[in-house]
């Protein structure tokens, strides 16, 4: 191992994830939550627990107990500066609050390298597209003005495929992985930032887990990847599984939104493949529709999308929106992307309209 880095990763809850995995690899990490997150976070540590193929039970990670260092904090008690690598864990419509929305601009102006983990790309992240004109897309974002300041270098994307979940009878320190599968990263256009993740990514390859007596290979590995499109390849996944979780009226797991009419489903899957590749992805960039699909027979829970609806959110992360917006400007239509992003278009205004 060589340089034990500090990153500050903006969002506790999936965030969570990738502090544990950093931790386990010797590298030290911030949460940036609220208050009442922060306390419990620095009081009791943080427990990740993860399923391994072919072995009963979870591997319950404790924070307490791996060589990094993992703490949290309020957004207006860090300075960027102090640290190497920011990740931003929130959902897109978070980075507008008081406080998050300063230290993302703080982030920005000191042309720190900054990795994305969320399902919406950061528009700047787009800007490192070819091609593709960013001032159109704008929209599609709750507040598109908190990401002016970025320098498209500075920046990139890694693809959440890991699927995880806060137990809702545990305490907010807690976080259950339902599916244990990689981080994707697009290398950043700096060498010595790519150099970074990618010491990162042997570190968490090379940890063993102590579990009684015997050390565990642990799932959830960060790969990183020549190609901006690698982390793109979700957008098949959003647009078949997650916003289609979103019904007229309520809301639906992803294995039924894939699995109850299959064919539809890989056409919708095949249809954002070939957008993508439209704009300059590789086939080997995306990820087949039949391994897709296998994996979503164990995703037995609606989207944090449609969760967020169901509870009442007026604002959520629109990739389903980005999608048909890129789509549009490609001269690309699809009536199955028309229909989802007009059903939560409406969902969207009725819980505007109660609030």
């Amino acid at each position: 191992m060589g340089s034990t880095y500090d990153v500050i990763i903006m969002g506790a809850s999936y965030g969570s994830l990738l502090a544990a995995k950093l931790a386990l690899a010797g590298h030290n990490t911030t949460l940036i939550c609220l208050p009442e997150e922060a306390d419990l976070i620095n009081a009791e540590g943080i427990r990740v627990r993860i399923p391994i193929r072919g072995r009963d039970g979870l591997v319950d990670i404790y924070s307490r107990d791996v060589p990094g260092i993992v703490n949290a904090d309020g957004p207006n008690e860090v300075k960027p500066a102090e640290f190497d690598l920011a990740v931003l864990a929130m959902q897109e419509p978070q980075y507008g609050a008081p406080g998050v929305r300063e230290l993302l601009n703080q982030v920005a102006l000191s042309k720190m390298p900054c990795m994305s983990i969320m399902n919406m790309p950061p528009l700047p992240y787009l800007a490192r597209v070819a091609g593709l004109d960013i001032s159109k897309l704008t929209d599609c974002y709750t507040d598109a003005t908190v990401w002016q300041n970025f320098d498209p270098a500075c920046i990139t994307l890694c693809s959440p495929d890991p699927q995880a979940f806060r137990p809702p009878d545990e305490a907010a320190n807690v976080l259950q992985v339902a599916l244990p599968t990689n981080f994707k990263a697009a290398r950043f256009e700096s060498d010595d930032h790519t150099a970074m993740l990618r010491q990162m990514q042997s570190d968490i390859e090379a940890v063993r887990f102590d579990e009684g007596g015997e050390n565990l290979e642990l799932p959830v590995k960060l790969k990183v990847h020549d190609s901006v499109f690698v982390p793109l390849a979700k957008w098949s996944m959003l647009l078949t599984g997650n916003y289609r979780c979103v019904q007229d009226g309520g809301i639906r797991s992803i294995n039924e939104s894939v699995h109850t009419d299959i064919d539809q489903s890989a056409s919708i899957y095949n249809w954002v493949n070939e957008l993508c590749q439209g704009l300059g992805a590789a086939p080997e960039d995306q990820v087949p529709f039949e391994k897709y699909a296998n994996a979503a027979t164990g995703l037995l829970k609606p989207s944090s999308a449609a969760r967020a609806l169901d509870a009442g959110a007026q604002n959520i992360e629109r990739v389903d929106r980005l999608v048909k917006s890129v789509a549009a400007m490609h001269g690309m239509r699809s009536e199955s992307v028309d229909e989802t992003v007009a059903i939560v278009d409406a969902r969207l205004e009725a819980n505007r309209r109660k609030s």
